[in-house]
This record gives structure tokens, sequence and C-alpha cells, in this order.
């Protein structure tokens, strides 16, 4: 499997360390690896090869050398991500130890699994519901409705953050928003994409 890594994630490491949060932004690195290895394990049991592992400076991703098209087995990948870091988090809860790391792991564990599971494509949350309106609707329709709503969920998000950003400073919430506009404006040119040659398939028939 071939592991590669985007060089912006030492910048944004020099940020981390530079703001005193470091400490969280490793931990949720290292979740986030954890989240995406749930990934590959699934895709494994459900014979799918593993091809290539991605180092972002948000996150690691998976991608596998056979596209599936079963919407079931896609779901089940998707899904098992976020359940294994709000598994992660209910343990530590139930644990009886107390202290400021437990307190990070299950912060961390939580705000990874629901920020997965937001419906915004290519989000975990995103790919369910896709994979769901596949299975009721064709793909022109279903791509259609999953850019709306991706669009409509991340304009309400950075009105939500910015709140947040204001009053307590986070850096961190600085990062998901950005990093929210990086996924919904290449989406958003895959989707323009798709629908110009698809229109330009469908005149010249």
């Amino acid at each position: 499997m071939l592991i590669t890594v985007n060089v912006q994630i030492f910048i944004i490491m020099v940020l981390f360390i530079l703001t005193k949060q470091i400490k969280i932004y490793g931990i949720l690195m290292l979740f986030t690896l954890v989240h995406e290895l749930a990934h590959m394990f699934m895709g494994i049991i459900l014979k799918l090869k593993p091809k290539e592992l991605n180092v972002s400076p948000f996150g690691f991703s998976i991608l596998f050398e056979i596209y599936e098209k079963n919407e079931i087995k896609k779901i089940l990948i998707a899904i098992c991500g976020p359940l294994v870091n709000i598994l992660i988090a209910l343990i530590c809860y139930f644990t009886n130890i107390k202290n400021e790391w437990v307190e990070l792991i299950i912060y961390s564990n939580i705000l990874i699994g629901l920020f997965n599971l937001l419906p915004i494509y290519p989000l975990d949350g995103g790919r369910i519901l896709k994979s769901i309106l596949r299975t009721k609707y064709n793909w022109k329709k279903t791509d259609k409705m999953i850019n709306r709503i991706s669009n409509i969920m991340t304009i309400i998000l950075t009105a939500c953050c910015s709140i947040l950003i204001l009053v307590y400073h986070n850096i961190g919430l600085l990062l998901v928003l950005a990093y929210l506009w990086i996924l919904n404006v290449k989406e958003n040119k895959r989707y323009m994409l798709k629908m110009r040659v698809h229109n330009a398939i469908e005149s010249a028939k």
C-alpha cells in the first residue's frame, strides 16, 4: 500500500506549536488515523484491497484499488469509522480514570465521530446519505440532492463556527472551516464537470 504525505502538515504543526495547541492536534491526528484504519479493516473484510493511505494536515484518507458498487458495502465501510471513534469515547467515559488525557481522548473521538457523520460529501455522513439515496433515485438526481445538501450544511456550519471562533478564539475551529470549504469547493467542481460531460453526451445523441 502506497503512503503519501502532504508537506503542508508540517506548516500546520508549527502553527499549533506556536499557539500551544499541539497536544490536541496530535491526539486528533492519532484518532483520525484510528478512524481511517477502521474503514480499511472493514474494506478488507469486504474483500477490498487498500491502494493508498494519504496523510494530510486534516487527517488521513484511505483509497481502495477497486471501486465498490454495492451500496450496502459502501455504507458499512463509511459508518465503521465514526462508530469506532464513538466506541472509544464511551469506553474512556465509563472507565474510572479521570485526568486531562482521558478527557482529551473523549473530546477528540466525539469530535471526529460526529464531524464525519455530517451529511456533507465526501465525509462519511455524506457517503452514507448518498448510498441511501442511490437505492431510490438515479445517479443524476442523487448527485444533485447531495450537492445541494452539502452546500447548505457547509453554510450553516460556517455561520455557527464563526460565532464560536469569535467567542473562544479557537484556531482548531478555523482549520475545520477551512477543511470544509476545501472539500466543498472540490466537490462542487467535480459535480459541475460531471454535469457538463453528461449534458454534452446527451446533446450529442
